[in-house]
């Protein structure tokens, strides 16, 4: 397997009650499993977004389920914001992944979301070196400025994020992100699995450790799949480092309310 070209999760939907689980990682093309999950393919933007994928006004403007006018204020405001200012980022992308819907973390600026690492493991290949890797991928998302900061836990039990660590998947994957969103789509609980081994066999090495953590870490805060492959939430991830299109999309999703779009 080439490091540099690392296919990283799959799409999961899992529904049930008050609360939906769902795997906001990578989809490696897979379809998802559940009927509701409507994870919409990159296409080619007809209009002037920068980048390829879904823009923001080919989604808004595709399908409306209501007249304008009976919109609610909310939604018409986060609709004229996303025109406004969607320019240089994904966020169309993550809008079509998430069945026209944003959905992220609540500002927990006061509260730092907890995370727990699993620090050891059976699996063959493992070493704790990768431990302080994982750490620093939430370290270089923290730094994007978003107001969801990070403070590490020992205790499982009282932790917001839990990373564990997995052999290896089935399929052709490396990680995966699971988490869990309210009826307005905001995110209150989350788990990251991340594989010892590649599906072939062989370990993965600290580079690409660094890369999985920090796509899975992207899914974590509410991010999706792009077309554009300089970033490192791209389905198959070529960099090592978030790229200004993940920083800007990021910083875009956190200015807006969780919830739909249309």
């Amino acid at each position: 397997m080439k490091k540099r070209d690392l296919t990283i999760g799959t799409a999961l939907l899992l529904l049930g009650g008050f609360v939906t689980w769902e795997a906001a990682s990578a989809r490696a093309g897979s379809p998802a499993t559940s009927p509701a999950a409507s994870f919409g393919s990159a296409v080619m933007s007809d209009d002037d977004s920068v980048l390829a994928g879904p823009s923001v006004r080919r989604l808004l403007r595709a399908a409306p389920r209501r007249e304008a006018p009976d919109l609610p204020d909310r939604v018409l405001e986060i609709r004229r914001r996303l025109e406004l200012s969607s320019h240089d980022t994904y966020i169309g992308d993550v809008i079509a992944a998430h069945d026209s819907a944003l959905a992220r973390w609540p500002d927990r600026s006061a509260n730092p979301l907890r995370v727990w690492v699993q620090t050891t493991s059976t699996h063959r290949g493992f070493t704790d070196r990768v431990v302080p890797i994982v750490r620093r991928a939430f370290a270089e998302w923290s730094a994007v400025g978003l107001p969801v900061p990070f403070t590490f836990v020992v205790d499982s039990a009282s932790a917001d994020v839990r990373v564990t660590w997995v052999d290896q998947f089935s399929e052709p994957i490396s990680g995966k992100t699971l988490w869990a969103h309210d009826d307005g789509w905001w995110i209150v609980d989350a788990d990251i699995q991340l594989a010892v081994r590649h599906h072939t066999g062989e370990v993965l090495d600290s580079g690409s450790v660094r890369a999985i953590a920090m796509h899975e870490v992207g899914h974590l805060l509410g991010l999706d799949h792009t077309t554009d492959t300089t970033s490192i939430m791209a389905p198959k991830v070529r960099v090592r480092d978030l790229s200004p299109s993940d920083r800007a999309t990021a910083q875009l999703l956190y200015r807006l309310p969780a919830g739909r779009v249309r």
